[in-house]
């Protein structure tokens, strides 16, 4: 237990040693996370709402799990160029 303890605890300061190197500084950093943790969540709502109507109302067509593959590739793009950092101000 105290493995899995000092663990987490070294993940931690590892992940803040890390975004503290970035350009911008630690607050912009996690600035940024917060703001690709909100988009992530956004784009999953879509992704459960839209599988889940396909599902219920197209049980058994091939057509409609196609269209969910789809779905998930077009959000992972949508996350890729949505969660870009931002500018850094001079």
């Amino acid at each position: 237990m105290r493995a899995i303890l000092a663990g987490l605890v070294l993940f931690a300061l590892l992940a803040v040693s890390v975004l503290s190197l970035r350009p911008g500084g630690l607050r912009s950093q996690l600035r940024n996370v917060a703001r690709r943790l909100k988009l992530a969540l956004l784009l999953l709502g879509v992704y459960l709402v839209a599988s889940g109507v396909l599902r219920v109302v197209f049980p058994d067509a091939l057509w409609a799990e196609l269209t969910v593959v789809g779905l998930a590739l077009v959000l992972a793009a949508a996350f890729w160029v949505l969660g870009q950092d931002r500018r850094l101000e001079p």
